[in-house]
């Protein structure tokens, strides 16, 4: 194993020619950690934001961009025990994905399940940490409710519709074109509504009998909030995970006390390791069955080389994909 490594620097915040492959030395495991030789990483929303400069990584971790990765494990730090070199495995980071190792606190690193390729694993972590976060803990969404998911077609989105359906409930989607609405339908959306020509909230009622939605899981924020707030059921709950329409909104106050609507909303990237663990842990227990029963499968829309990286950003930024953008690092 040598004492170096290829990786994704990022030169200078801006477009996605900042993103310069580059060369340097290799991370060893610390205490508590194990290293991973990453053989595929996926590509995020937030990697987008750090590369354009407004989401630093947290103090003391590395500014390799990528939180996600997948591969084997390398070396094994001090004080780990339950992981061995040469485990497949896949792990949520907080930082340093696009490289060839990583390291990763051994309470976020969690098998590959059976049947997966690398693409496909590399595809798990980031997403499904945030939507059982904010859907099921947060959002406390339970089997017979229903929920709205922004943003479809997304790899949050792919992820959230297809873990709702799979838990047993009924799910509702937007997306912005009619081809994405129906690649949400494919992967268990009951409706998927096309916002650039349907009212959502407006198509959420109809669909409910006027009822509205128990949960919403919005990455809009904008001139999305107000609507949310009408398509919500009495005691919904409407969690934030990103402000992509804008972070400012209108709260119209006697609506949200009416229904009794809670408001709430996460981010996961600086919690701590023992908090990510834990998730890691429900994970393991709900969802890892899902995934060798064949009942869930990440969404990957395309592959490209690590040396593509800006490439790879640019394709996420298109909005023209369904599902995730995976890097791969051999």
């Amino acid at each position: 194993m040598s004492d170096t490594m290829r990786y994704v620097k990022i030169d200078g915040f801006g477009d996605p020619e900042v993103l310069k492959p580059a060369e340097g030395p290799r991370p060893v495991a610390a205490e508590g950690e194990v290293l991973i030789r990453v053989k595929a990483a996926g590509v995020n929303r937030p990697d987008v934001v750090q590369r354009r400069g407004a989401y630093p990584p947290p103090p003391g971790v590395t500014d390799i961009p990528g939180l996600e990765v997948a591969g084997e494990i390398a070396e094994v730090g001090p004080g780990v025990s339950g992981l061995s070199v040469g485990d497949r495995v896949c792990a949520l980071v907080a930082g340093g994905g696009y490289a060839e190792y990583v390291a990763a606190p051994a309470p976020q690193v969690l098998p590959i399940p059976g049947g997966l390729d690398d693409a496909a694993a590399a595809a798990i972590p980031e997403t499904y940490f945030t939507v059982w976060t904010n859907v099921f803990q947060l959002g406390g969404f339970k089997a017979g409710e229903t929920i709205l998911v922004h943003g479809g077609a997304s790899g949050i989105g792919t992820t959230a519709i297809q873990l709702a359906a799979a838990l047993g409930g009924r799910v509702f989607a937007t997306v912005r074109s009619d081809e994405k609405a129906a690649a949400c339908r494919e992967i268990g959306a009951e409706e998927a509504i096309n916002y650039t020509t349907d009212n959502f909230a407006d198509r959420v009622l109809d669909l409910t009998d006027g009822v509205g939605v128990d949960v919403i899981l919005d990455m809009r924020g904008g001139d999305f909030f107000p609507e949310n707030l009408r398509a919500a059921a009495q005691g919904g709950r409407m969690v934030s995970i990103a402000s992509l329409a804008g972070r400012e909104v209108t709260l119209d106050i006697p609506t949200m006390m009416r229904k009794r609507v809670t408001i709430t909303g996460s981010t996961l990237r600086a919690r701590p390791v023992a908090e990510k663990g834990a998730i890691a842990d429900e994970l393991r227990t709900h969802v890892w069955p899902l995934f060798e029963a064949g009942k869930i499968r990440p969404r990957v829309a395309q592959t490209l080389d690590l040396h593509e990286a800006a490439d790879a950003h640019r394709l996420l930024e298109s909005n023209s994909v369904v599902g995730k953008v995976v890097l791969l690092c051999e």
